[in-house]
């Protein structure tokens, strides 16, 4: 089982964030895009990308920007998205990166008296539709390629929402994500239906929580981390240490060896 860590906020470069990961005996990193360092452009340079690759004995997965939004009803503003994840993926393939996660938004809702109503759900089968578009083509272009798109669970997916990602899951070329943090701080609201599709899981980002506070260093909240850590073991699922600081890092990295889950 592979563990790896998130691009560090301050860390400015990619090297300083392949050289810790390396000294910490981790084996991959995964790339922000939300972080400008990290946004598309940077696939241009897939050279210097597969030099640090090579000089740190690392690899990469790649974490898609957040706002990524591919069922906005706005063709052009959810065709900018949807090309910065195709054009992705072909990067991805030519690097030989094996994943890239993704948040599933939950878009705009109107707020009434007694009741939000979220425009997805208001108009589902538009938002089916667009859903069904962008897998068709992300498993075109991913073809017989090792690579997929894993889905993360954030704040306690909507009923809309996991039928969208239902859909998804038809395709072979889309898993899921566990972030284990999120999904303490949701009130394990994701859990059933994670372990329902059990069978996809791919992915976990792995840190503590206490209460509604996540991203903790490891062994320092109530997060069940053994449970959560033979899941991915059983799965055989990648593993980003998603603590925020290089400190925060270490511990966590201290915390797994002492618990003999990282030798």
């Amino acid at each position: 089982m592979d563990y790896g860590m998130p691009t560090l906020i301050e860390l400015e470069t990619l090297r300083e964030n392949a050289a810790l990961c390396q000294s910490l005996g981790l084996q991959f990193i995964e790339l922000n895009m939300n972080l400008p360092q990290y946004t598309g452009e940077v696939f241009q340079n897939l050279d210097y990308l597969k030099e640090l690759s090579k000089e740190y004995g690392i690899y990469y997965t790649i974490h898609l920007d957040e706002n990524l939004n591919v069922c906005d009803f706005n063709s052009r503003v959810a065709g900018a998205y949807e090309e910065t994840v195709y054009e992705t993926l072909k990067a991805a393939i030519r690097m030989g990166v094996p994943l890239l996660n993704m948040h599933m938004q939950e878009g705009v809702y109107f707020t009434l008296p007694d009741k939000k109503v979220y425009l997805f759900e208001k108009y589902k089968e538009l938002y089916l539709r667009k859903l069904e578009q962008f897998r068709n083509r992300c498993t075109e272009i991913i073809g017989s390629n090792r690579l997929v798109i894993s889905i993360e669970n954030t704040n306690g997916y909507l009923p809309f929402q996991k039928e969208g990602i239902e859909r998804m899951l038809e395709s072979p070329a889309f898993t899921l994500t566990w972030d284990i943090g999120h999904s303490h701080a949701a009130g394990k609201a994701d859990e059933e239906f994670i372990l329902q599709h059990k069978e996809r899981l791919k992915h976990f980002h792995i840190h503590d929580a206490f209460g509604k506070k996540n991203h903790l260093t490891l062994g320092t909240g109530e997060v069940n981390l053994a449970e959560k850590l033979s899941i991915a073991k059983d799965t055989r699922s990648r593993c980003v240490l998603e603590t925020k600081t290089a400190q925060s890092l270490k511990e966590s990295v201290k915390w797994l060896q002492e618990n003999k889950i990282l030798e």
